[in-house]
């Protein structure tokens, strides 16, 4: 008898990035579903795109690429969203992100209560959260999930997107928290924590009741705790091309490690081994080659 694979979910925006060499597909959400499809899990993004051109040219090609769509609603009203991005000379991205599109309008039905019943791990952001449509959808499928599920919030914070009540509840429907050296400040106003950044990652730990907490600094490496303790990964110099998609490699990798039970000091080296391989090729979600499969403990 074959074994059911476990189920990935991106829950939230699913858009075109509009970079300066042309368009990609993105959306925190569906990196992370796209990727964890391509580490073995069976992956959906859950997201809505709009009745036009752009959201048929979005659904043509997940399926050209083998992603499920059947979770992606159909919105025929609000557009297909869309964000300008611009990278730096270090290929750091920034975004323009538009307002009223089609995943802010993101809502519940009784085919998101399903599949939310099944579901080993999903990822969502606060981003997808700054509409109350799609924030009671977001949450209302969290509150489906059986309590085992891994559910990682990835604070991903951008521009005005986001208040201290979204990010309140969803810390506290999380179990895993992901979150950079330029966002640890910002919850660690909003929540008076103090001390280093261990003091501040395990002050939220015991806040929320989080399994773990993964803290990523970009090329210098990554930092993840639980209760076990904590492993500090140094980082993989590369001479990189751009950083979009690498954080939701990096979540993926962690959820399809934690689901196999690997070791804190041995995910920590997949995700920046996965993650630094995102960074070394443009675009969100490239292939992984074999070599890049066998080097991970997964």
């Amino acid at each position: 008898m074959t074994k059911e694979r476990p189920i990935a979910v991106g829950l939230g925006e699913l858009l075109w990035d509009m970079l300066p060499k042309g368009k990609q597909l993105g959306g925190a959400p569906f990196n992370f579903a796209r990727h964890c499809g391509q580490l073995g899990l069976e992956a959906f993004p859950v997201s809505r795109v709009g009745n036009d051109e752009l959201g048929r040219e979005t659904l043509s090609l997940l399926e050209d690429w083998g992603v499920d769509t059947s979770h992606v609603s159909r919105d025929p009203i609000h557009d297909t969203g869309t964000v300008q991005v611009s990278l730096n000379h270090e290929g750091k991205p920034s975004y323009e992100i538009r307002e009223g599109v089609a995943w802010d309008y993101l809502s519940m039905s009784e085919d998101f209560e399903v599949l939310a019943s099944r579901v080993n791990a999903v990822a969502f952001g606060s981003l997808a959260q700054r509409n109350a449509c799609s924030r009671s959808a977001i949450q209302g499928f969290l509150d489906c999930m059986r309590p085992d599920a891994l559910k990682l919030f990835d604070v991903n914070l951008r521009q005005i997107y986001y208040t201290t009540e979204i990010l309140e509840n969803s810390l506290k429907r999380a179990n895993i928290l992901k979150l950079s050296d330029e966002e640890l400040p910002v919850l660690g106003k909003l929540f008076s924590l103090s001390g280093s950044v261990q003091d501040q990652l395990a002050g939220l730990m015991k806040l929320f009741n989080l399994k773990l907490v993964a803290y990523t600094r970009g090329p210098e490496g990554s930092l993840l705790m639980d209760d076990s303790g904590v492993d500090d990964h140094p980082g993989i110099p590369i001479p990189g091309k751009d950083t979009i998609g690498a954080g939701d490699s990096f979540s993926a990798t962690l959820c399809v490690g934690l689901l196999s039970g690997l070791s804190l000091s041995q995910l920590n080296d997949n995700t920046n081994k996965v993650a630094t391989y995102v960074c070394s090729q443009s675009g969100a979600t490239p292939n992984f080659p074999s070599e890049l499969m066998d080097s991970i403990s997964i």
